[in-house]
């Protein structure tokens, strides 16, 4: 380094950078600009001064650049900061040691600073002037190619031909030249080419960067090549499509003009949906456009719409990923949002403000279903409850611009109090006049009075109305098959005037089915709860999910009851994420109800979820008003008949019910009924075909009789309306359920119990109990399950502890089945093909091994059901209505029930069944050996109580 010299510095500010051999024109501020007035006016010859980069307050960086200074000269700009321009041509580098002193520095200022000329007597090596050389004129060849102006490609071959001619001396001044003239140079690459004092480092770093402009130059020039070819394409495709539009349109007017046939005639001359797919393309754009601007602003479904509409105009229209966009606009838009206005006219409350509205819904499910008390009453409570909060919503909607008016919430509208006052009473006036112009119209609301509020805020207080509605409950109808689980979720969007869908869950096995693909996937797609969404077209329809029980179990596609989690959960269906959507739904106004044949099959989470109605089955009185009500005027417009055609007795009726169908529900006796008018049907078609008669509607009424004795004379066919009891053989052929059940017998070892079967029907079921000669052993047949032959051994355990108390055996350490002889007793229940289990047999073994022991017999209208324990306790069972049914309608009279199953037969038994029966509740066995035997028919031995002695 040469000696130190005290010299004024002009700080710059960043980005600039002075390098030597270029030229920089910066303002200065007053102080600074007359302050360097004065040093160019004492200096005898030009001025020279000293630059340095200003790279923060406190200090400045450590090299620079001495400048003579060109011109300096006083500016007509008002700004402080532009009073005087001066213009710098750089010579050479300066080291500045203290780069803190005189610190705070402020940019364009002047300041004197310690400064050292570093020696230039070293010469650069024969590799780096190579290389240097090398990078150098392959970039000047980039910057000739790539600029457009002819003045600037004869500048760069000027200084690519002083580049091959200069000497290796003199290549660090050309590389300071050339990279002073590159303009797109970062910041700290300059300082970092300043800051390098020897001439090898000065080439290597101004070889590094003009090797990474040229690299810079290539990718710009190939993304732009790219970027034309893509546009000429782009316009070579829309070009040639005109061109196929334009033909397309003169072919099909010169097919319209030339019409050859009538019929193309007549279907040319209506204008069709496919004639023009361009119009028919920026229709659909255009409603998409729409939807998206309905969207509630900050919302997240519209941000998601914004952002891939944005993606979707950049893509070209020939690119796949255009499609798949497209699709995915098509689906997020057609969800019904609840905070989008173009939805917000489909969730009209106007059947809700009806005071007759829970009326006609009570008035629609009874036209719908007969019966169902429990279940109807429970639906009417949700439908009041609904339209409780819809105009408690409506009310306070109502309220809050008319109070924030009132309150002076607008300040844009608030005035002095005389102003007030004047215009409230112009308005009073005004309205007084209107309503004296009106006559007998309706009063005016203070509130339009006062001031009519926004559109805009009236939609807002709408849609926050809307999002405060009730959450919808998630019922669960479980019942057997028939039982009207289906249609009474029809009956309920029907009753609330909402849209309804079905899903059908039964087997469905992968998750997507219920969340959706991701749309990394091809072909992906949302799932079923966004599908009935879309189809609904309303925020708040009714979606069925039915045969929830029969759902497919976890495998590697997921599980999909555990996606069903989410969407049953009033808690969390508020946002319900769609894979495919991927934007959280509001599923909290959709009112879900499920349908189910059993809970077994369930998952505990998924049925915690659920408010499970149960549906047992149909009385014969109530399947006898079902078919009249609504089976058989089915069956007579199913098969082009009307009521004059056919009527069915009673009896006939009643017959079909009990011995052609045996079922919970009614499809069997609807296929019944439907064969019947089938077969009347056909006799119709005959009697009209022989008599030639035009009126088909014209029925002549022939009794039985006169029927006989028409065709005993040989006389034409003749056509019976009325179907009786004796004709149902001929028409459905043998029944199928004899009367087997009604025929009892009263003898030793039988016991009628009470069963469901697995149609969900109830019945009894005759235990037979016989002894044979044995070695004291229990012998259990037909088709029995684990716990009903435990409940056999409980019995015969129970009987053989109380055999003394029942003069059954002399002793009581003595066994009734091997005193005075061994035997065995063997226990069937018939039926053997059909499977049975479960503890509700109890009572009525036990009742069948003291009917063997004891000689007694249990009367044939007595049938029971209970568990039994071995303290002789009677335990409560389930399906008690069904077993009641099934006791009815097998002619029983006497009943005995677990005592813990009274409030069951009081809630779930029809009355008219109950009047009829005689319930016995029984809390031991005691009870119930009293109640199936007869009081006073078995003798008990009463045990006498003995004082032991412990001295």
């Amino acid at each position: 380094m040469a000696g130190s010299t005290l010299i004024p510095v002009l700080t710059l500010p960043q980005p600039l950078v002075l390098l030597p051999t270029a030229r920089l024109q910066t303002f200065l501020d007053e102080p600074a600009g007359l302050k360097l007035v004065e040093l160019v006016q004492r200096s005898e010859a030009q001025l020279v001064i000293g630059t340095v980069p200003c790279t923060s307050t406190s200090e400045v960086h450590s090299w620079g650049t001495g400048a003579r200074i060109v011109r300096v000269v006083r500016t007509v700009s008002r700004s402080s900061d532009k009073a005087f321009q001066v213009t710098l041509h750089g010579l050479s580098r300066l080291h500045y040691p203290d780069t803190q002193s005189g610190a705070p520095f402020a940019p364009n200022d002047l300041v004197e600073l310690v400064a050292e000329r570093p020696k230039s007597d070293d010469h650069p090596s024969q590799a780096a002037v190579a290389t240097f050389r090398a990078a150098a004129t392959k970039l000047l060849e980039h910057l000739a190619q790539d600029t457009n102006q002819q003045s600037r490609r004869d500048v760069y071959v000027k200084i690519s031909h002083m580049l091959e001619e200069v000497s290796n001396d003199r290549t660090p001044w050309m590389a300071d030249v050339i990279v002073a003239g590159i303009n797109k140079l970062d910041y700290n690459d300059k300082l970092a080419y300043l800051s390098a004092s020897a001439v090898d480092e000065r080439l290597k770093r101004a070889t590094e960067l003009f090797v990474k402009q040229a690299s810079i130059s290539e990718v710009t020039k190939k993304i732009a090549q790219s970027i034309d070819e893509s546009l000429s394409k782009q316009q070579k495709e829309f070009f040639l499509r005109q061109q196929l539009a334009a033909i397309q349109r003169e072919l099909q007017a010169l097919t319209r003009s030339s019409g050859t046939s009538g019929q193309d005639g007549a279907a040319s001359n209506g204008a069709s949906e496919l004639d023009d797919p361009e119009q028919a393309e920026a229709e659909d754009m255009a409603d998409i456009r729409n939807k998206i601007e309905a969207m509630a602003k900050d919302s997240d479904e519209r941000k998601m719409a914004v952002r891939e509409w944005k993606r979707f105009q950049r893509i070209p229209a020939g690119s796949v990923e255009h499609g798949v966009i497209r699709n995915y606009l098509e689906w997020l838009t057609s969800i019904p949002w609840p905070s989008s206005s173009a939805y917000s006219a489909a969730t009209s409350s106007d059947k809700l403000r009806d005071r007759a509205f829970l009326e006609n819904a009570r008035k629609q499910l009874d036209e719908d279903h007969y019966g169902l008390e429990k279940i109807k009453k429970r639906l009417i409570e949700y439908l009041a409850v609904v339209r409780l909060k819809q105009l408690q919503a409506e009310c306070s909607a109502s309220q809050q611009p008319s109070s924030s008016i009132l309150l002076g919430g607008n300040p844009s509208t608030q005035r002095s109090e005389g102003d007030t006052t004047s215009r409230a009473l112009a308005l009073i006036s005004k309205a007084l006049n209107s309503r004296h112009d009106a006559g007998a119209k309706t009063e005016a609301k203070p509130e339009q009075i006062l001031t009519k509020p926004d559109v805009a805020e009236q939609q807002k207080f709408q849609r926050g109305a809307a999002h405060k509605a009730v959450k919808g409950p998630i019922l669960l109808f479980v019942g057997p098959p028939g039982t009207g689980k289906t249609s009474l979720g029809q009956s309920i969007a029907r009753a609330l005037d909402r849209p309804f869908q079905r899903i059908s869950l039964g087997g469905v096995r992968d998750e997507a089915e219920i969340r959706g693909h991701r749309r990394t996937y091809v072909a992906s797609g949302p799932g079923s709860i966004v599908q009935a969404l879309r189809k609904a077209g309303r925020p708040d329809p009714v979606i069925l999910l039915d045969e929830i029980d029969k759902i497919g179990q976890s495998n590697f596609h997921g599980d999909p009851a555990a996606a069903l989690l989410e969407v049953l959960d009033p808690e969390q269906n508020h946002s319900f994420n769609d894979h495919y959507i991927n934007v959280p739904i509001d599923l909290s106004q959709v009112l879900f109800i499920c349908t189910s044949n059993s809970l077994e099959t369930i998952s505990a989470p998924l049925l915690d979820r659920c408010e499970v109605v149960h549906l047992s089955g149909y009385t014969y009185d109530e399947k006898l008003h079902i078919a009249r009500k609504f089976l058989l005027p089915k069956q007579l417009k199913a098969n082009g008949l009307t009521p004059e055609h056919v009527i069915l007795t009673q009896p006939a009726l009643l017959r079909i019910a009990t011995h052609y169908t045996r079922e919970a529900g009614v499809r069997s006796l609807e296929r019944a009924i439907g064969a019947v008018v089938r077969y009347k049907a056909v006799e119709w078609a005959e009697y009209v075909d022989a008599t030639g008669d035009a009126n088909i509607n014209r029925v002549p009424d022939v009794s039985a009789g006169e029927q006989v004795a028409a065709q005993a004379a040989g006389v034409a066919k003749t056509y019976k309306k009325t179907v009786e009891e004796n004709e149902l053989e001929k028409i459905l052929g043998i029944a199928r359920w004899d009367e087997e059940e009604m025929h009892r017998e009263e003898r030793r070892g039988l016991v009628y119990g009470l069963v469901v079967t697995g149609m969900g029907e109830g019945g009894i079921l005759p235990i037979e109990t016989i002894a044979v000669p044995g070695s004291g052993q229990l012998k259990l047949t037909g088709s029995l399950g684990e716990v009903i032959k435990e409940s056999g051994e409980l019995a015969l355990s129970w009987v053989k502890s109380h055999a003394y108390d029942l003069y059954i055996t002399k002793l009581r350490s003595q066994d009734p089945l091997k005193v005075p002889d061994p035997i065995d007793i063997h226990l069937h229940l018939p039926s053997g093909a059909v499977k049975k289990d479960g503890p509700s047999a109890g009572i009525a073994m036990t009742c069948a091994f003291v009917s063997l022991l004891t000689g007694a017999c249990v009367p044939v209208n007595v049938a029971m059901t209970g568990e039994i324990t071995l303290r002789g306790r009677v335990g409560p069972v389930g399906g008690i209505k069904e077993k009641v049914l099934g006791a009815h309608r097998a002619q029983v009279t006497k009943v005995i029930l677990p005592w813990a199953n009274r409030k069951d037969v009081e809630h779930d038994v029809p009355p008219e069944v109950r009047a009829e029966m005689e319930f016995v509740f029984a809390r031991t066995m005691e009870d119930v050996l009293e109640a199936a035997f007869g009081k006073n028919v078995l003798s008990w031995r009463r045990s006498m109580v003995v004082m032991e002695s412990r001295l």
